[in-house]
Order: C-alpha cells, then sequence, then structure tokens
C-alpha cells in the first residue's frame, strides 16, 4: 500500500481550485453569471437552466439579455 503525502492527499480529498472554482462569464461583474446555455434573474421570470442573483453590472456585452431596462445593472431588486 503506497502512502500519499499529507497535501496530495488534502488535493484529492478537496478538489483543485480550478475544478472547483465555477466558470463566470467576462461581460458581467458584481456576480458570478455562469457560462451557461441560458441565464435567467433568480427569482424572475426565466427558466434558466442557470440563475443569478444581482445585482449585476453590465461591462461587456449582455449576452444573455439580463438587463430589460438598459441601465447597465441587471437583475437588481424591484422597487
Amino acid at each position: 500500500m503506497h502512502r500519499l503525502p499529507a497535501l496530495a492527499l488534502a488535493v484529492l480529498l478537496s478538489g483543485s481550485a480550478a475544478a472547483m472554482a465555477q466558470e463566470c462569464d467576462p461581460n458581467y461583474q458584481g456576480a458570478c453569471v455562469p457560462v451557461a446555455s441560458d441565464v435567467d434573474c433568480a427569482g424572475g421570470n426565466g427558466n434558466g437552466p442557470a440563475y443569478v442573483q444581482g445585482p449585476v453590472y453590465i461591462v461587456g456585452e449582455d449576452i444573455y439579455e439580463l438587463d430589460r431596462d438598459g441601465d447597465g445593472v441587471a437583475c437588481e431588486k424591484k422597487k
């Protein structure tokens, strides 16, 4: 039986940081908008399959059309 060094064992048990980190779309900031076939605002009318809790700031192209009113902020709380 081979023994693994403690660090190697810890990495195997926890997974690597890169594998555990969710990929976020670079077009958005303020919250991690996942890279998916479609993303909708959590609590909204969208059907996913992925959701994001806002507010989310549009810093590139709004590829998921999250910013319905065009003010540069998406998934903001309704007033």
